[in-house]
């Protein structure tokens, strides 16, 4: 690998944490209006059309197929799930412990890769899960007996963000990125409608609110496109731990836009969430290195 990749890695990377704070922050503006049932249908059809586009001007348009539809429809009811509860918690928590509870999806990931993608469920995986599950009670410090709907919402945000990345990796190994993008854009534009509208009554952003609507479709789209091809000029337990700057940087915004207090429990708990992430990063790495 050149020298000079980390480096790319990293630039890319600093593209993810700037983009997924900028989703924060246009999130938390939106919620004045919108319920997070009418913002992802508003950024999923804003979604299709940036997709489109991108596949026109880049010749990727015929990679978009109808082919296992049903793995598509359990990625995106996962996402789906996941990023409506993201959106319902930074409203409901202070947005650095959102996403310290954010940081333990890599771990459901490795506890609920063998019934998805039938990969072992070795001692080190549960050793991760155990040290998370520590992480999550220093950060969120529950009391069991009131838990407060926020922490519980950003928790569930955290399984459903693993379901959609175990599935994803999936569909990785037979489609391209168009065909999953498309899919994402449009399964989640049903989603959206349906539960939007259920009611009967879906909410039109004001003229004052769509500049955020547009900020968080294109934000939530360059976020993982920055962390996708940051993951393919340095390995993950090169680039993994990067993401890790996100949690300072949006405790400070909370603390300057919001008030919020910088709660050292929070970051003690993430601190922890992140080195088991970064230990089963660093495990699989070197499981997965040739021997030279």
């Amino acid at each position: 690998m050149p020298a000079s990749t980390p480096l790319q890695a990293a630039l890319w990377m600093l593209g993810a944490i700037v983009s997924f704070t900028a989703m924060a922050i246009a999130g938390r503006a939106i919620s004045s209006e919108l319920d997070t049932f009418e913002l992802m249908l508003y950024r999923s059809l804003i979604g299709i059309c940036i997709v489109l586009i991108a596949a026109r001007l880049f010749g990727t348009l015929g990679s978009i197929q109808m082919r296992d539809l049903k793995t598509h429809a359990l990625r995106n009811v996962a996402h789906f799930t996941g990023q409506n509860c993201w959106f319902a918690a930074i409203t409901m928590i202070p947005l650095a412990q959102v996403v310290a509870l954010e940081f333990t999806s890599p771990i459901w990931v490795a506890l609920l890769a063998p019934f998805v993608l039938n990969e072992k469920l070795t001692r080190l995986r549960i050793l991760v899960a155990v040290l998370g599950f520590i992480g999550i009670l220093i950060a969120a410090r529950p009391d069991i007996s009131n838990i407060e709907p926020g922490i519980a919402l950003a928790a569930l945000a955290a399984v459903g963000f693993a379901g959609s990345a175990l599935f994803t990796k999936l569909l990785t190994r037979s489609h391209s990125i168009t065909n999953i993008l498309f899919w994402l854009t449009v399964m989640q534009s049903v989603f959206g409608l349906v539960m939007a509208g259920w009611d009967g009554d879906i909410f039109w952003p004001s003229v004052v609110i769509w500049p955020w609507v547009v900020l968080v479709a294109f934000a939530g789209l360059c976020a993982h496109f920055c962390l996708t091809t940051a993951l393919t000029l340095a390995p993950a337990a090169v680039v993994m731990p990067m993401d890790f700057a996100r949690l300072p940087v949006i405790a400070v915004i909370g603390a300057l836009a919001y008030s919020e207090a910088l709660d050292p429990w929070v970051i003690l708990g993430a601190v922890i969430i992140f080195s088991a992430n970064y230990l089963n990063i660093a495990a699989e790495t070197r499981r997965k290195s040739p021997v030279r």
